[in-house]
């Protein structure tokens, strides 16, 4: 039975060990990709962006540091009004109102007219997005590293216990050998 302990013991840790470097090999492959696709993009903060400013956007962080900037900016072109504060559309002075009835009518299609100030927003929010997603994923690579740190750590320490200590055959010390003996004599 002790074999089988030892063998299984020996799977186990292989087993963890290998998941372990998976991970890592992941994780770092998984953080290169979302550098290379920033990088790809050529972002480059803005002046005013006061932790991006004039930088190469090419990390997660620095991702989200710039969808802040560009949250700030779209808060400054719409007049500190967000997607949902903003009048669904435009009156006949072109002032933005939620009044369907009140809206200036498209002569063509007949409909009310939308106010395009909110497309800011929808284009806002669909580049924020991607951008928050790449900090996102760089996280997770990140933790995928970190994970199979942990698990190659654990396999080689497991492997370690397997084989060293557990299953040694001990020789009994002189105390034991007299108790023992001492024992079958009565």
């Amino acid at each position: 039975m002790n074999k089988l302990y030892i063998y299984a013991g020996i799977a186990a840790s292989v087993v963890m060990i290998a998941i372990g470097i998976g991970a890592i090999a992941v994780g770092f492959d998984g953080r290169s990709d979302v550098r290379n696709e920033l990088a790809r993009e050529n972002i480059v903060g803005t002046p005013d962006m006061a932790k991006v400013a004039n930088e190469r956007i090419d990390t997660g962080g620095e991702a989200r540091d710039f969808a802040a900037g560009m949250r700030e900016h779209t808060l400054a072109a719409t007049g500190g009004k967000t997607y949902a504060e903003m009048p669904r559309f435009l009156d006949e002075s072109g002032k933005g109102t939620n009044d369907e009835k009140a809206a200036a009518t498209d002569p063509k299609s007949g409909e009310p007219v939308s106010n395009p100030a909110r497309n800011i927003w929808v284009t806002e929010t669909a580049l924020t997005t991607a951008l928050n997603t790449s900090y996102f994923a760089e996280n997770v690579a990140n933790f995928a590293i970190v994970m199979g740190l942990a698990l190659l750590l654990a396999g080689i320490g497991f492997l370690v216990l397997t084989l060293r200590l557990p299953w040694r055959e001990v020789e009994p010390s002189r105390s034991e050998v007299r108790t023992a003996q001492a024992a079958t004599a009565s």
